[in-house]
């Protein structure tokens, strides 16, 4: 087979995604596949003006150049010039993908190459959209896969935690906000310290969403105890621009001045969870889950509950269209654990 990579130019980009090779993103560079070389520089800078320009999120932007580059790197096999693809190609790279991936990965396949054919058609290189008229699989999910914890589990990993030390404090609290606040862990993991401040008699919390979005939510007592306990043993409570949940030293005594990462924070849930006995699927996103679950058990609303958890599948978005309501600490209290 013939060597790919020597056939694709590289274009350097201020990036810090890093996947290899002609995929996506590397080191920096990105990959510009040959179709798009050969239909001149202002193409190829088109092309690379989607990802670089249109994509913030850095998770988004790798996905979406892997699958856009794979699809591009298959119907160079098949055509000689970007404008000759057309929507045969796309359904029969489609139906490929369906007999090796799940569904929900052929459908994010083919979004990513229908928004970047889109962009290229707005830049005039290409004269339609090829893949507008195809279909992608099926896929409904009635019913989510994530374990759930009841409330005496959910309970008795809060309490197994030894609080006699900072990771312990730090640990507990990151996990209540998570629970209390339905956030998905990327949110709470890039909390300052301010964004935990005081209103009136009631301390909020502030999320920093998907997109860039801010999302407020009142501290529930228990998130809000958890939270006191912590910043005021690991003495940051007045460092309002800086990290909330940090890593530990290398001593492992104290907090150092870096932000914890996601990752971090799945293995310290893995590795409670299985000292609990809990679920061996238990993760990060159990806790939005178990939140959701325990608030609805107590009588809470799916709407409040939508509306909570700033959830904007497009699914749902015409049928909880309750966003501008205010979120009560009512509300936040129904979440019995």
């Amino acid at each position: 087979m013939r060597d790919k990579t020597a056939t694709h130019e590289r274009t350097t980009l201020p990036l810090e995604a890093t996947v290899t090779p002609a995929a996506s993103f590397a080191a920096g560079t990105f990959w510009v596949p040959e179709l798009v070389t050969r239909a001149g520089p202002a193409a190829r800078r088109r092309f690379v003006e989607f990802f670089a320009a249109t994509i913030r999120n850095p998770n988004t932007r790798r996905n979406y150049a892997h699958a856009v580059a794979g699809f591009l790197d298959w119907a160079e096999e098949q055509v000689s010039k970007l404008s000759d693809i057309e929507s045969l190609h796309v359904a029969v790279y489609v139906e490929g993908l369906m007999r090796r991936l799940s569904p929900p990965t052929v459908k994010l396949h083919l979004a990513a190459i229908r928004m970047c054919m889109d962009w290229m058609v707005s830049g005039g290189h290409l004269a339609v959209n090829p893949s507008w008229s195809v279909r992608g699989p099926k896929h409904v999910v009635r019913v989510g896969k994530t374990p759930v914890l009841n409330r005496e589990q959910a309970r008795t990993l809060l309490d197994s935690i030894d609080t006699s030390t900072i990771a312990g404090l730090r640990d507990r609290a990151l996990i209540a906000v998570m629970v209390y606040t339905f956030a998905r862990v990327q949110a709470v993991v890039r909390l300052d310290v301010g964004d935990y401040w005081q209103n009136g008699k009631r301390w909020w919390i502030r999320l920093k969403e998907k997109g860039g979005r801010f999302h407020q939510v009142p501290a529930h007592h228990q998130a809000e105890d958890y939270l006191d306990a912590y910043l005021q043993a690991a003495g940051i409570a007045e460092q309002l621009n800086t990290p909330m949940f940090r890593t530990l030293s290398r001593r492992r005594s104290c907090l150092s001045e870096l932000r914890v990462d996601a990752n971090d924070v799945l293995r310290m849930v893995k590795r409670r969870a299985r000292l609990c006995g809990l679920p061996v699927g238990t993760c990060c996103h159990t806790f939005r889950a178990t939140g959701i679950t325990a608030y609805l058990e107590n009588g809470g609303t799916i709407e409040k509950a939508q509306q909570i958890a700033a959830h904007e599948s497009p699914r749902t978005t015409k049928l909880y269209d309750r966003t501008s309501d205010e979120i009560t600490l009512d509300e936040i209290e129904r979440i019995a654990i």
